[in-house]
């Protein structure tokens, strides 16, 4: 196992740590709480969370206070991705090997999981757990809920759906891309900004979040197409099936590839400054473009 991956599957379990710590404290004798802890605790990479310990390594921040953000962010997207597996979404049936919660619990006990999943992300930001002022946990929470909703997450997955089967620009699909994945991935880095107090530097770390994001969607559009199902835990070639609208489906293979390879070296390039803080960071990128599953 690499270094990267070592580093990686570290900061994983310890997010499984506190999150599963944080659950014990509600635990219900329901099949909402069972179908939450089913949805969240599936063996994911966790790459939003190693984001975020990059992005605070940027500005020298603890990883202690890294911990509960990233458990939060965690938290929403498996909320997203519960409900994006849906039969009234992209009806998928499987996630990371296994089934969908939805077809382990029900549709109707996987929304209300994935519902919970999104309030317990505001818990935690606004909880004793997370050792910061008010003021501060307020910028964090305001700045999640945004990326969460219509302008984030819940409307890149509606663009999703309504551009399936149609034909849509390059800037459409980019802009559909960020929304869906690349806003999350802009709180990532923006978090350390917001918790390091440096206002001037949120923008910035945003949008080399973004850059993250969108290079995210197009690995995953590309592994997709042409990756191996066993590795990726779930059926590959369901964008064709499904007549999603994807750059690699818009622009095609080698301009596709030309475009992750530029946005790889604009991350790059927009982490020079930092030096060796950027190292988590850096690698993460790499790790997003290579990746095998």
């Amino acid at each position: 196992m690499s270094s990267f991956s070592t580093d990686l599957k570290s900061f994983a379990d310890k997010i499984d740590s506190f999150l599963l710590d944080y659950f014990k404290q509600q635990e219900q004798p329901t099949k909402i709480y069972e179908a939450m802890g089913y949805g969240l605790f599936s063996g994911g990479k966790k790459i939003r969370s190693y984001l975020t310990l990059g992005a605070f390594d940027l500005l020298e921040l603890e990883e202690s206070l890294a911990i509960p953000v990233a458990a939060a962010i965690e938290c929403v997207h498996s909320y997203s991705l519960i409900h994006d597996d849906l039969p009234s979404m992209d009806n998928d049936d499987f996630r990371r090997g296994k089934e969908s919660t939805h077809k382990k619990f029900g549709e109707s006990t996987a929304i209300l999981a994935g519902n919970s999943l999104l309030t317990i992300a505001f818990e935690i930001l606004t909880s004793d757990a997370l050792h910061l002022d008010k003021e501060t946990k307020s910028d964090l929470v305001f700045a999640l809920a945004s990326c969460s909703g219509h302008q984030g997450i819940a409307g890149g997955q509606y663009l999703d759906l309504s551009f399936e089967g149609k034909q849509q620009t390059q800037e459409a699909i980019i802009d559909m891309e960020n929304k869906k994945t690349g806003v999350l991935m802009g709180f990532c880095c923006e978090a350390a900004a917001i918790v390091g107090k440096k206002k001037e530097l949120r923008e910035e770390l945003r949008k080399i979040g973004l850059d993250m994001g969108l290079l995210f969607q197009v690995a995953d559009d590309l592994l997709d197409a042409y990756g191996d199902q066993q590795k990726m835990g779930k059926p590959s070639k369901q964008d064709d099936i499904k007549g999603k609208v994807t750059l690699l489906s818009t622009l095609g293979l080698e301009s596709t590839k030309k475009l992750a390879e530029n946005l790889l070296n604009k991350i790059q390039q927009s982490l020079k400054k930092y030096g060796s803080k950027s190292n988590r960071l850096v690698t993460s990128a790499e790790f997003i473009l290579k990746r095998d599953h």
